[in-house]
């Protein structure tokens, strides 16, 4: 477990690495680099699927520790991934907004100069709509990627703090009645996870059905 856990955690320094050189890359190569890095965070995933499973085969005196190295690990590459896909929502906008003033310019306008200015202006309009409108979207995936990192973090809280609960539970002797409130509540705190999540994408959608 101890080399899986050092070359993925090598990988991860890696990632970051990289994403550093994304904002300064040309065009011809940031592609290649965007490819370079998912392949790299989709090994990362796959280690830790291994990890999480090697990590539940250590001694009980180490497969605590173990078990938060994993989780520490998985946040990280989860941070990753989330930094990849806003650089990659933000970069298909600016290209978006180069596409849309390169139309502008090779247009072909009409000799009469007030049809001209109505043109223009129709399009400077729908371009400013446009930039809100990608800015308003990188602003809600940005609340939304917060809200649902704080989402996973509480659902990593209360599952371990039921899974102690009910350790001391079955060590206690406690009634079966008292077990399935425990696992009342814990469902209960799932569905009000799913629900903020399926509320955020539904905000999300309509953001940007009304602003684009």
């Amino acid at each position: 477990m101890e080399a899986l856990y050092h070359q993925s955690n090598k990988h991860v320094h890696e990632v970051q690495s990289q994403m550093g050189r994304l904002e300064s890359c040309d065009k011809q190569s940031v592609h290649l680099l965007e490819n370079e890095i998912q392949a790299r965070i989709d090994q990362i995933f796959s280690n830790l699927e291994r990890l999480e499973i090697l990590s539940s085969k250590e001694p009980p005196t180490k497969r605590q520790n173990a078990k938060l190295r994993v989780d520490q690990l998985k946040y990280d590459v989860q941070h990753l991934q989330t930094a990849l896909r806003n650089f990659q929502h933000r970069r298909y906008a600016r290209e978006q907004q180069e596409r849309e003033r390169e139309e502008l310019m090779t247009r072909s306008y009409t000799t009469n100069d007030s049809e001209t200015s109505i043109h223009i202006d129709e399009t400077l309009q729908f371009n400013s709509s446009v930039r809100n409108a990608h800015q308003g979207i990188d602003d809600l995936l940005g609340s939304g990627t917060n809200i649902l990192e704080g989402l996973r973090d509480q659902r990593k809280t209360l599952k371990g703090t039921q899974k102690k609960i009910l350790d001391v539970a079955n060590m206690l002797g406690l009634s079966n009645t008292v077990m399935r409130l425990i696992e009342k509540r814990a469902f209960q705190d799932k569905v009000i996870m799913i629900g903020g999540m399926l509320l955020t994408c539904v905000i999300m959608f309509l953001v940007f059905k009304y602003l684009t």
